[in-house]
């Protein structure tokens, strides 16, 4: 009997390959990582054998099995996605009582319980069934087997006690399964061709791509500017942006990010006469394909990740915003402002970044942006030209709970594209004066807070708050007719709370509010021309709603309105309404 298992073995080892590719119609069980069982417990046991007992009998040796193969195949998307998320599903059986299709009358039964009970080494199904009267089910009941015979072979090889009657069981077992273990051979040559096939002609062993296409449907219904004197044109777009990324990693801890992105999604900015509303996915490159970001990040030291950036870095690369709808556009809030407080957006360039934790309640993260690292000329470069600097520290005592406190530190980088066009000094100084080719250098230093609490399953409340105080450098020449405008400081403040409802209606959607009043300027002491005004005089609010749909995995609707009352907070235009109907596609 023993030769005649012996002649299983290649067989046998053949079932194991099956069970970790997506060839058949259905996920097998597979083998349990773990041991069920100290070795302490098993030699303590009454009946138990050893290998130091010249009468035991010794489980023949099985050929290796390269799981390293598959580990590969998965990461590299040679597998199916679907058959993956099946075989992860998988759920450890711990007594074979809870296999419900197996009966005890039935002779696997008892070999089965040893087995299962004894070794935790076979693997039912989610809904607790072994599947055993099924076309597969001597298959499935095969590799289970397979894989306890890998389990006692271990055990065997690392002097753990094995019970007698468990090998003369897997004797049985093998004898009985000969002719299906036989009849897989075929399908395994023909999978490892297929392999094979694949593996000369995949994409790259260490890089994976992905995508996301962003079409939005957008248009103006209402809103007038520059002081209730101008109505702004109500127009309708249809746009998109799209990005391509390449996600690489040359040892498994490290990645190598690259996004090529495009699109046609305008700036209502230009339209609207305020920096407020502003899309959150708005991508005006008229279809140019560019690299966008390149993002090297790797562990520095335990607990410590380091992010180098020579292409388009950003604040949020590497500090997290701390804003359950913060999407980037693609999926929560719809609007630039409602995804994040703006002083996120105070820094831009290539640069380089940390992030790491103390004591796992604490988070720190900070870095360095310089806006035109990659320009030689004067008052350019990493450090002669306009930089960024944040530094932010959390508190998470848990994964409901968030508390964050962020410093930004910046030369030449205040404009955050959101809130008022003063808000935006530099921009507003160079719009007012394009005349006399004005320009001005500001140094700012800006504090915020935010936080997010998921209060409970399907609400989360969240919020920030922001304060930036600016300082002009020199005096800025605005033409013949005028005094020059003389060094000057502006405070500017913005604030928002976000109100979340995850799973509101369906696994997966999102229905949100954000309220708020974007960046404006509350005090300065510069001195404009008369018929310009230092501060934004007025209060203007910030009101957003989306709903969030996924009709899969990859497809996801959201329409969403913006209002914006007193645009540019002046209370002689009327209010600002913008709609979207925004579908998001991922691969």
């Amino acid at each position: 009997m023993m030769n005649r298992f012996f002649s299983f073995n290649n067989v046998i080892l053949v079932l194991g390959m099956i069970l970790f590719s997506t060839s058949t119609s259905q996920a097998f069980p597979t083998q349990d990582s773990s041991l069920r069982e100290s070795r302490s417990q098993f030699m303590g046991r009454q009946g138990t054998i050893s290998l130091e007992d010249e009468e035991t009998s010794p489980l023949p040796e099985l050929p290796k099995i390269d799981r390293d193969l598959h580990l590969r195949k998965s990461r590299d998307g040679f597998l199916n996605s679907g058959s993956r998320r099946q075989q992860r599903s998988l759920n450890q059986v711990t007594s074979v009582s809870e296999l419900q299709d197996i009966s005890p009358t039935e002779w696997a039964y008892e070999a089965l319980r040893g087995l299962v009970e004894r070794y935790g080494c076979i693997v039912g199904y989610p809904d607790r069934t072994f599947r055993g009267n099924r076309a597969l089910s001597r298959y499935e009941f095969a590799a289970g087997l397979n894989a306890c015979m890998n389990t006692i072979e271990r055990l065997i090889q690392e002097n753990v006690a094995v019970l007698r009657e468990d090998i003369e069981k897997l004797k049985r077992l093998a004898q009985e399964f000969e002719q299906e273990l036989i009849a897989l051979k075929a399908r395994v040559d023909n999978l490892e061709s297929r392999v094979a096939f694949l593996e000369d002609h995949q994409f790259s062993t260490t890089t994976v791509l992905t995508g996301e296409f962003v079409v939005g449907l957008t248009g103006i219904a209402s809103g007038d500017r520059n002081g209730g004197t101008e109505e702004i044109n109500n127009v309708n777009n249809f746009g998109y942006r799209g990005r391509l990324e390449l996600n690489t990693t040359f040892d498994g801890n490290d990645l190598l990010y690259v996004r090529l992105a495009t699109g046609t999604v305008p700036a209502y900015s230009d339209i609207t006469g305020t920096f407020e509303g502003e899309l959150g996915f708005s991508q005006p490159d008229d279809s140019d394909l560019a690299v966008e970001l390149i993002i090297y990040e790797f562990d520095l030291a335990e607990n410590v990740r380091m992010f180098v950036e020579p292409v388009g870095g950003a604040f949020d690369d590497f500090v997290p915003t701390v804003n359950f709808l913060d999407g980037d556009g693609a999926a929560g809030a719809i609007t630039a402002f409602g995804s994040r407080n703006p002083l996120y957006y105070m820094g831009e360039g290539p640069g380089i970044g940390f992030q790491g934790r103390l004591f796992e309640v604490f988070e720190w993260s900070g870095g360095y942006l310089a806006t035109d690292a990659q320009n030689p000329g004067l008052g350019a470069g990493l450090f002669n030209g306009p930089y960024g600097l944040i530094g932010q520290f959390a508190y998470e005592p848990s994964d409901n709970f968030k508390v964050a406190f962020t410093y930004v530190h910046g030369y030449n980088n205040l404009d955050s594209g959101t809130g008022t066009r003063r808000s935006n000094f530099q921009t507003f100084i160079e719009e007012e004066f394009e005349d006399f080719e004005a320009a001005v250098n500001t140094v700012n230093n800006s504090y915020g807070g935010e936080f997010t609490w998921r209060v409970w399953d399907r609400f989360v409340l969240g919020g920030w708050a922001g304060f930036t105080t600016t300082r002009t450098l020199g005096a800025i020449d605005i033409g013949p007719d005028d005094d020059v405008i003389q060094r000057g400081q502006l405070d500017i403040w913005n604030w928002a709370v976000t109100l979340a409802f995850p799973d509101a209606f369906k696994e997966g959607d999102t229905g949100a509010i954000i309220v708020g009043m974007e960046p404006w300027v509350s005090n300065a002491n510069i001195n404009l021309p008369d018929d310009l005004t230092r501060t934004d005089q007025d209060s203007s609010f910030h009101i957003e709603a989306i709903y969030e749909y996924p009709l899969n995995d990859n497809i996801a609707i959201t329409p969403g309105i913006i209002i914006i009352t007193e645009p540019d907070f002046d209370d002689r235009n009327d209010a600002l309404v913008i709609g979207t109907i925004r579908t998001t596609f991922t691969f």
